[in-house]
């Protein structure tokens, strides 16, 4: 065997709306953000919701934006909502890595399950309502085992709930793993 077809291979083409690309931790999620984003004609606006709490999370902060070209705008919004959506030109492709510390930020703030799920309501609103294609990048964290405490558990079901309501509102859902990307149907339910 000499090598791989490329025949295979189906080109991934998004929308103006929203497109929510979820998996799990070091998938390819931001990767294939940044090579979407890169083929945009216009502006490109990278929100990070990380901040470096540490060596490690700093480490990987700085990866991520040797990765992004530099003319790209930032913001950094740990604790990103719709207003701070509302201050980046509507005509600038959006990407927001990632809702996964937006939920962790979110709760150590000490927000309750019910003000998250509004966050999350009125967040997917706004992206939806936007002019140009938004990009949204979560973990998928409800795959492994089940967690130990009750934090973990907590975390789990309000960032899995969170998901559901960015995907709710995506025109486009794309599972990632191992870099490649799979699109998730929403179902019709009913009977024929």
């Amino acid at each position: 065997m000499t090598g791989t077809s490329a025949a295979h291979d189906s080109p991934i083409q998004l929308g103006q709306g929203l497109s929510l690309l979820i998996g799990g931790a070091r998938s390819g999620k931001s990767d294939l953000a940044v090579s979407l984003a890169k083929a945009f004609a216009g502006e490109v606006v990278f929100a990070a919701t990380a901040e470096a709490g540490d060596d490690d999370m700093a480490a990987r902060i700085d990866r991520h934006k040797a990765d992004r070209p530099s003319d790209w705008g930032l913001v950094e919004a740990p604790l990103l909502d719709a207003s701070t959506v509302d201050t980046i030109d509507p005509s600038a492709l959006l990407i927001i890595d990632c809702i996964t510390l937006l939920v962790t930020n979110l709760m150590l703030a000490d927000k309750t399950n019910q003000q998250i799920g509004q966050h999350a309501s009125v967040l997917s609103h706004v992206l939806v309502s936007r002019r140009a294609p938004t990009i949204v990048i979560s973990n998928e964290v409800g795959l492994g085992v089940h967690p130990e405490t009750e934090l973990g558990r907590r975390f789990r079901g309000v960032l899995g709930r969170y998901n559901n309501q960015m995907a709710s509102g995506a025109e486009t859902t794309l599972f990632i793993a191992a870099g490649q990307a799979v699109s998730l149907k929403k179902v019709a339910l009913g009977w024929q």
